[in-house]
């Protein structure tokens, strides 16, 4: 689409929306950029008025989207205002600042989708591939704007993007040449209401692909499996409980791929730094990534002995009086927040809650018996998480008002021996700007004891 001269409003002041009307702008667009944040509130506005956008703030623009040749949504805008949806029905096109930036790109695509693992996954298949793609980009849902790197790529580069499911609500024409599930578990239903709508916006990842195409797909998850019939692409599968004729599974200790007639044992789990068998699969199909994108075999196990994870996934923070602090500030879900505490070899003192998504605790909580030693909740969920673990014999709880409360009381009540976890289940909006910010608190609260 040629955008000079057209007038296109973006929806959102975070980091995508911003990097996605400054490349519109640079590109010749009239371009406006909403948030509903006031003025003074947002540190940008005068340098963004000052390359020549035109903001419009505190307000949803229900009397400017019908006029606009495009609407460009960042991910955290609700697809179902008002404003969308009457600028759908006077047919201006709204798009997804995903959509916006693959539209842009010349190079090959890598997209990792699924409910829990992403970030670790991208950040991972990043590292891979940039020992053999000098220019990879590493963005998306990851925390770069993919929309801020696009003009830098050339058709000799590779874009590696986490993509969440709000992402890809608004996505029509984007088109990975690698695409990844990792898994599916009930999230955000909050938003998309249904499981189905769930799903749906995760298959999307690969719903433009072709048979020349590769799907990385998990063997093991039901939901993943039924994928298979749904895609184009070439599927390798990935599995941490069964030996695969063709793909990439764990046996024992060993990471093994079978793949083109040949099997090959990548290397032992016990070379890797990062915990859990979730972890693992992270590792397996980040790994087959790296082997459909030619990166080969050595490169591929030097990168991954390197391999320590990401902040915020079951970062291991420091050890005081004997008790062992991880911060797995990420885990805001449950099925995230259940492999955290099943990754744990140790009693735990956990810390739990957050803002509700609509979605029930029980899967995780059931789990705490013989496991988790007290349980200290903070946030809008923090009664309904109690009433889950009451449900399964789990009373030795406490609530907390602050944050800086609950993990005074977990260090109160760990002894030798023991490990404090933060994996909350739960998005962290409420409390604080988003999960990052949680995690960071935890950890100066940690240093300081």
């Amino acid at each position: 689409m040629n955008y000079e001269n057209k007038n296109v409003l973006v929806c959102g002041m975070a980091k995508s929306g911003i990097a996605a009307a400054e490349l519109l702008c640079h590109l010749g667009a009239n371009v406006t950029l909403q948030d509903m944040k006031q003025h003074d509130a947002i540190a940008d506005c005068d340098a963004l008025e000052a390359k020549g956008i035109t903001l419009y703030l505190g307000q949803n623009p229900d009397d400017i989207a019908c006029g606009q040749d495009l609407i460009v949504l960042s991910p955290g805008i609700p697809c179902d205002l008002p404003f969308i949806l009457a600028a759908e029905a006077a047919n201006v096109p709204v798009i997804s600042e995903v959509e916006l930036a693959s539209t842009m790109t010349q190079c090959p695509i890598t997209a990792i989708t699924g409910t829990n693992g992403k970030t670790t996954t991208t950040t991972l298949v990043g590292q891979l591939m940039e020992e053999k793609y000098t220019n990879t980009a590493v963005v998306g849902n990851i925390g770069v704007s993919y929309s801020g790197k696009v003009e830098e790529l050339t058709e000799n580069d590779w874009v590696v993007a986490e993509i969440s499911s709000f992402q890809m609500e608004k996505a029509k024409t984007f088109h990975p040449h690698i695409s990844a599930v990792l898994n599916i578990s009930p999230d955000h239903l909050n938003r998309h209401k249904t499981m189905e709508v769930y799903i749906e916006m995760k298959e999307k990842v690969f719903q433009n692909q072709v048979e020349s195409d590769f799907c990385i797909l998990n063997y093991g998850d039901e939901e993943c499996r039924k994928m298979e019939k749904k895609t184009k692409a070439k599927v390798f599968w990935f599995s941490s409980s069964e030996v695969l004729e063709e793909g990439i599974y764990l046996d024992g200790d060993d990471i093994v791929v079978s793949w083109s007639g040949k099997t090959e044992v990548v290397l032992s789990v016990k070379e890797v730094q990062v915990l859990g068998v979730h972890n693992y699969e992270n590792v397996m199909a980040a790994v087959a990534m790296a082997m459909v994108a030619h990166v080969d075999m050595e490169t591929i196990r030097k990168v991954l002995r390197k391999f320590s994870g990401v902040e915020h996934r079951i970062e291991y923070v420091a050890t005081k009086n004997g008790v062992a602090y991880y911060n797995d500030s990420k885990g805001t879900n449950t099925d995230a927040s259940i492999r955290a505490v099943l990754a744990m070899d140790r009693p735990i003192v956990l810390i739990g809650g957050g803002y509700d998504k609509g979605v029930s605790f029980d899967d995780w909580t059931k789990l705490f018996a013989g496991r988790v030693k007290k349980l200290v909740l903070i946030g809008a969920t923090a009664n309904q998480i109690a009433e889950s673990a009451a449900k399964f014999g789990f009373t030795n709880t406490n609530i907390c008002e602050t944050f800086a409360e609950a993990v005074e009381l977990c260090k109160n009540s760990a002894k030798e021996g023991d490990c404090v976890l933060l994996s909350p289940a739960c998005a962290s909006w409420g409390m604080f700007d988003n999960y990052e910010q949680r995690g960071d608190m935890f950890k100066e609260l940690v240093r300081n004891f």
